[in-house]
């Protein structure tokens, strides 16, 4: 039970962090450093846009829930 939660705590690692690096930046900070200051966003955010920032926040929750689900099953263990 326990590999099979680190396993899928590393997938969702990955996959946030790709997720992370996928979307646009909003300006300011190092975004601008590497031209991303130059475009900007005349009508707000696309439909990808929104779909990318929720599959984010889904990935986020479940990241955080094998988290918690890990520690839970590490006490239990110990």
């Amino acid at each position: 039970m326990v590999l099979g939660f680190s396993i899928a705590l590393i997938v969702f690692s990955l996959l946030l962090m790709l997720l992370v690096l996928m979307h646009k930046g909003k300006g300011g900070g190092l975004s601008d450093m590497f031209g991303g200051g130059m475009q900007s966003s005349v009508g707000g955010s696309s439909v990808a846009e929104r779909n990318l920032d929720r599959i984010t926040v889904v990935i986020g929750v479940l990241w955080l829930a094998c988290i918690v689900v890990l520690g839970i099953l590490m006490k239990t263990n110990s």
